[in-house]
């Protein structure tokens, strides 16, 4: 097996910097090292990092990269070469496809095809429907990294509104529950009421009316009493508001097994955006308040309520995303540019005061590993998988992202004309000896 030696470069873990080396056998991290590389050490392959920053690849715990069915936005193969372009290394994707991955047989097909095609590392959850519930409980959960839990509507018709059916999941689910929190009916009341005050169309800076905040807490206080009740471990996706973060800050003090998962987008947009960027930024939950947006990142300080970043993404491609409020399809690619957006933000927005570099690897890399129990990743250990990420800052003005430069298929992001202040420099998938499936280790 070759081995790779990085010198020179500043180790970012477990929520330390330190100048030092990292020695890669295969696709495991033999040694890591402080100061300067030891004399006695060579590698067929060495690289000075040049004081970069080198750190633990990003795992994204969130992503729909559209495969099988719906290819014509993106795919396993595209979506992962521009996560490998933006210091991802591991990706675990969403079951809202078609035909939805609400079985065993259908994670084993989604396998055998990011086997063939990925670029990175990758995992898949399982999803819950009104009447999967035998199928849920007897999954075999090293295989798959837990059950997707909608209670809003979703592509595939995966809503699940039946009581009986959640009490159930929730009793006896033995694994994580990630929700999608939006309260459906909450959603169809707005969605009637606007439609009769806009017969031509509701405009798409409406988004954040048409999905309401009040949508967002009842089904995230939902998802919590359920939890509170059974004991389940739940994980609520994607959260974009500062009532909810206060609910999931309430029950952690309860003890009730809750974390909590927020997105690039929800940091770096409010609802006012909506009127210079349109539906590129429409997604679901929809972004909302300039308040929220503050209250999430002050949550990503150590001690906040965040747990994870992941990034929803979820490519449309650009005809997809013209309309109104109704009918401009939701959702952005993101996963290309998380790491250097959040970056970024850590350096440039003052809301974001007390979050350094480590804070965005615990976010990023080292709390998804802990929440879904894969296996030897997310972290710069001796053993480790040696899935990593270089990273440095840049000169100023920085880069500023065009729509020339995205790799996934949609060929567009929301980003486009935005300057970012970090580049990725390289990322490494076990050292270079290509991807693998993601092991969970039960918890």
């Amino acid at each position: 097996m070759s081995t790779r030696l990085f010198y020179n470069a500043q180790l970012v873990n477990e929520d330390d910097v330190t100048l030092g080396w990292l020695l890669t056998d295969g696709d495991k991290i033999a040694r890591i090292g402080a100061g300067q590389r030891p004399d006695d050490i060579t590698a067929d392959e060495e690289l000075d990092c040049q004081g970069a920053y080198l750190i633990p690849g990003v795992i994204d715990t969130h992503v729909h990269f559209r495969d099988p069915g719906l290819t014509e936005k993106a795919d396993m193969a595209t979506e992962s070469r521009a996560a490998l372009a933006g210091g991802v290394t591991s990706f675990v994707d969403m079951p809202n496809t078609r035909p939805a991955t609400v079985s065993m047989d259908a994670v084993e097909d989604k396998l055998a095809r990011a086997a063939q095609v990925s670029a990175i590392n990758y995992g898949f959850f399982i999803g819950a429907t009104n009447d999967n519930i035998d199928t849920l409980l007897t999954a075999d959960y090293s295989r798959t990294a837990g059950i997707k839990l909608f209670l809003g509507s979703s592509t595939g018709n995966m809503l699940v509104d039946d009581d009986n059916t959640l009490v159930t999941l929730f009793d006896r689910a033995p694994a994580l529950i990630a929700v999608h929190a939006e309260d459906e009916a909450i959603i169809r009341a707005a969605r009637e009421r606007l439609s009769a005050e806009y017969p031509d169309g509701i405009p798409v800076e409406m988004h954040p009316d048409v999905r309401p905040r009040e949508a967002c807490i009842a089904a995230t206080r939902h998802a919590i009493n359920l939890a509170e009740r059974s004991g389940a471990r739940v994980h609520i996706c994607h959260i974009s508001t500062a009532e909810e973060l206060r609910l999931i800050a309430e029950a952690k003090a309860r003890g009730v097994k809750v974390t909590a998962e927020t997105c690039p987008q929800y940091l770096m947009f409010d609802r006012n955006d909506f009127l210079r960027l349109g539906a590129r930024i429409k997604c679901n939950p929809a972004i909302k308040e300039p308040s929220d947006r503050i209250a999430l990142l002050r949550q990503l300080r150590p001690g906040g309520v965040i747990d994870t970043i992941a990034t929803d993404h979820a490519p449309h491609l650009p005809e997809q995303k013209q309309g109104n409020a109704l009918t401009a399809a939701s959702g952005m690619p993101m996963v290309q540019f998380s790491l250097t957006a959040m970056l970024d933000l850590m350096s440039s927005d003052p809301e974001a005061e007390g979050v350094d570099i480590a804070r965005i690897v615990r976010l990023m890399c080292h709390a998804p590993a802990s929440l879904l129990g894969i296996d030897r990743r997310g972290y710069l250990r001796e053993g480790y998988y040696a899935d990593l990420a270089i990273v440095r800052p840049l000169p100023m003005p920085g880069h500023r992202v065009t729509d020339s430069e995205v790799v996934s298929r949609c060929g567009w992001t929301p980003l486009d004309g935005r300057t970012l202040g970090w580049e990725v420099v390289d990322t490494i998938v076990n050292g270079g000896t290509g991807p693998r499936q993601l092991a969970f280790i039960r918890q």
